[in-house]
């Protein structure tokens, strides 16, 4: 009896090749995230050697490069990274809770809401905790009323949450383009850098790291039960998930993400979108691996990304939502056109 090639097993390093992939992700983008922050920290238009850097870190004065590594590029950088991790994050519980691979965190209008309360504080001459608290607020209003239109027959399901979403950042997009076209010369520029992302006016790194630790903390527990939902409600009541109120968390805590992060940097795009999706492509769809490995990839690709914004045309500088969009575009139409 013959036996046929493709019912063969395949060879041992097949089956071991994944597995340790996945081992080894975490450890990696960690490694690669602290080479970035190493890089982004002596790029500028002071030179910053690796001995320096070194010297700053284990408490020594370094004189006018200690001042500014702590005082200038330390709180950006520490900010681009968290809100990149933050962003893809979100986008990871976007795309499981629409069960939908083109979410990301502002496809429900938290952005666009974030936007609008950050363009009315501008406009009013806002700066600092009242500026940041603005921008939350928005966000905060527009996930609220998100999730309350979308409730009808049948509970909020995805669908219903992702048109309504949609429809509400149209809106939001259409009062952002009244407040730019009412608004003075004065303010103008800002009000466009703002809204394409902006990490040289920051708000102060904090907020988000933690948000950043806690988000990490609360979702990895409850991995096992968004494997379970990415296959189905159906599935995932008859093996014991509480679906509704499984959503209703993801939902929060995505809102509360893309909040703080778009309170921190601006609206930023693509992060959430693109980085999902290739750490699914490398390391599978097991929730328990991705959103670690999402939050780190995040953290990698748009703190990469500022540092290029601030060096590619120094001493100008770009903001890091036109990179993001340059990168993401290619990206995403390249996975597209590879899962044909």
């Amino acid at each position: 009896m013959s036996i046929r090639a493709d019912a063969m097993p395949p060879p041992a390093s097949v089956h071991t090749r994944a597995p340790r992939r996945r081992t080894l992700a975490l450890p990696l983008l960690a490694v690669g995230l602290l080479l970035s922050i190493a890089l982004s920290l002596s790029l500028g238009s002071i030179p910053v050697s690796l001995a320096q850097l070194w010297q700053i870190a284990t408490g020594g004065d370094a004189g006018v490069a200690g001042d500014v590594v702590l005082g200038l590029r330390l709180p950006r950088v520490l900010a681009a990274a968290a809100c990149g991790g933050l962003l893809a994050l979100a986008g990871a519980l976007m795309q499981v809770l629409l069960r939908n691979p083109l979410a990301d965190p502002y496809v429900l209008g938290i952005s666009g809401g974030a936007s609008v309360g950050a363009l009315l504080a501008m406009t009013a001459g806002l700066a600092g905790a009242l500026f940041e608290l603005s921008a939350f607020a928005g966000a905060l209003a527009a996930m609220a009323l998100v999730f309350g239109l979308a409730h009808g027959e049948g509970g909020r399901t995805p669908t219903r949450l992702l048109l309504t979403g949609v429809i509400v950042s149209a809106g939001c997009g259409a009062a952002v383009s009244f407040m730019l076209t009412v608004a003075n010369e004065q303010s103008l520029r800002g009000m466009l850098f703002w809204l394409m992302g902006d990490a040289g006016v920051a708000a102060p790194p904090a907020a988000a790291l933690w948000t950043l630790a806690a988000g990490v903390l609360v979702c990895v527990p409850l991995a096992r039960d968004l494997n379970l939902l990415a296959r189905g409600d159906l599935t995932a009541q008859t093996l014991g998930v509480p679906v509704l109120r499984l959503r209703l968390a993801i939902y929060l805590i995505a809102s509360a993400l893309t909040a703080v992060a778009v309170t921190t940097v601006g609206a930023v795009g693509f992060i959430g979108l693109v980085v999902p999706h290739l750490m699914r492509l490398a390391l599978g769809n097991d929730q328990r691996l991705l959103l670690p490995a999402s939050a780190l990839a995040g953290a990698l690709l748009l703190l990469l990304a500022d540092t290029a914004a601030r060096t590619l045309i120094a001493p100008a500088q770009l903001p890091v939502g036109v990179l993001t969009a340059l990168l993401g575009v290619p990206v995403f139409l390249f996975l597209l056109h590879r899962r044909r």
